[in-house]
């Protein structure tokens, strides 16, 4: 045995291979909490939207009409210029776009700038698109493009209108190229979603 040479083998830092298996079990407990977070909420939009169907099927059952409840997100488009209520709604420019939570007074200024503006009530796939293209954060006075699963709470807050609403919704970066064909102005009903896929 004294011929044999012993190999060095290197010294390995436990509190290293600690904190590094530590990190690993949080990282996946984390991907299993954003799954069910996007599980969670992808129930309750299909929820929504079958409590919808559910309530025309009924009243069309019982031989009445079924009034939908009013929305809650609008999303605004500048198409041509004034200044005032505009910069209430904060569209600056022309072509900028804005989500609004709405209320009274919110629709009592969008009556005012209906004809220089576009706007209605935008579905989940249309929020989801600006949301991607365009969401950014702000860090160090430095933008930020967000990717993979930080965007799915954001959506839901903003889909939502829920408590953080207005700080979600300030994360949105200017559009560079404008809508080349300009399009109607006022209310557009369920054209702003076309509206919104062709600025894209």
């Amino acid at each position: 045995m004294e011929g044999i040479e012993e190999k060095k083998i290197p010294a390995v830092n436990f509190t290293e291979l600690k904190i590094k298996h530590l990190r690993k079990k949080f990282a996946q407990k984390m991907r299993k909490l954003i799954y069910e977070k996007e599980k969670h909420y992808l129930k309750e939009y299909r929820q929504m939207y079958r409590t919808e169907i559910r309530m025309v099927r009924m009243a069309r059952k019982a031989g009445n009409f079924y009034v939908p409840a009013k929305p809650k997100l609008a999303f605004v488009i500048k198409i041509r210029g004034i200044y005032g209520v505009l910069q209430l709604l904060c569209l600056h420019q022309i072509f900028n776009g804005n989500f609004m939570k709405l209320n009274k007074a919110s629709i009592n200024m969008l009556r005012i700038v209906e004809p220089y503006s576009a706007w209605w009530y935008p579905n989940l796939k249309s929020v989801n698109e600006l949301i991607y293209k365009l969401g950014y954060g702000k860090i160090n006075k430095k933008l930020i493009a967000l990717t993979g699963n930080t965007l799915i709470d954001l959506i839901h807050e903003i889909y939502t209108i829920g408590k953080h609403f207005k700080e979600a919704n300030s994360g949105m970066k200017k559009k560079t190229t404008h809508f080349v064909e300009g399009g109607d102005a006022g209310n557009r009903e369920d054209q702003i979603n076309r509206l919104i896929r062709r600025m894209n």
